[in-house]
């Protein structure tokens, strides 16, 4: 049985997103955010103290890009993943870990310097800063989705599940508004997936069974260090 410890709408959606899409059986774990903080016993799971962590059987991963790519590889061969063989695997690979080290990256920034840090620490600059450097990474890829529903192969991949994650991330920080056309046509598309409302009604009774906070783990509502 796969098991993933996931925070609401962390970077562990991915993954979720990625188990729901494929019809795979999974024990989702919920934690309170951060959970390095909040959860200490948590920390013998995974030292780090981040999400997502999944664990196979022996295997353990903790990188919500590389989860995804192994999801589709070894579970989900011809649908999720883009094999070697086809013209788009290049694409495809690259796409997958924009999402992460492009796209959310910067965002992350902005949690920090714009809701997380105490009021003295913010640096509102900082995070405008990185917003904007989010916005014009992301514009990228409005000539791409132009001319396509998907990033790459003709279909919905796990390129597609990185990229959507820091979409959804970019609407907690109120940066959806900002979209491209076609970035903005991609998001709804998206969205509208079951895989997607799955995973998100997942999350939601998942967190309600368990006793954690349904507030998404980016809590851009309310200031906090």
């Amino acid at each position: 049985m796969i098991t993933l410890h996931h925070c609401v709408s962390a970077r562990s959606f991915r993954p979720l997103w990625m188990l729901e899409e494929i019809g795979l059986s999974y024990d989702l774990k919920m934690l309170p955010f951060p959970p390095r903080v909040l959860s200490r016993p948590y920390l013998e799971v995974n030292p780090l103290g981040t999400v997502p962590m999944l664990s196979d059987g022996a295997i353990r991963m903790t990188e919500s890009a590389a989860i995804c790519q192994y999801l589709a590889a070894q579970f989900s061969a011809g649908q999720l993943d883009v094999g070697r063989d086809e013209p788009d695997f290049g694409p495809y690979l690259n796409y997958l870990h924009f999402g992460e080290a492009t796209l959310t990256f910067p965002q992350t920034l902005v949690l920090r310097y714009a809701h997380f840090e105490l009021a003295e620490r913010k640096q509102p600059q900082v995070a405008d800063d990185y917003a904007k450097w989010f916005l014009a990474r992301l514009r990228t890829l409005e000539p791409r989705l132009a001319v396509r529903d998907y990033l790459c192969a003709g279909r919905f991949t796990a390129a597609d599940v990185s990229v959507g994650y820091a979409l959804l991330l970019a609407e907690h920080l109120s940066l959806s508004e900002r979209f491209t056309p076609s970035v903005a046509a991609y998001w709804e598309l998206l969205q509208a997936r079951p895989g997607f409302k799955a995973a998100m009604a997942a999350q939601s009774s998942a967190a309600k069974a368990q006793g954690v906070s349904s507030t998404p783990a980016p809590d851009i509502r309310h200031d906090r260090p």
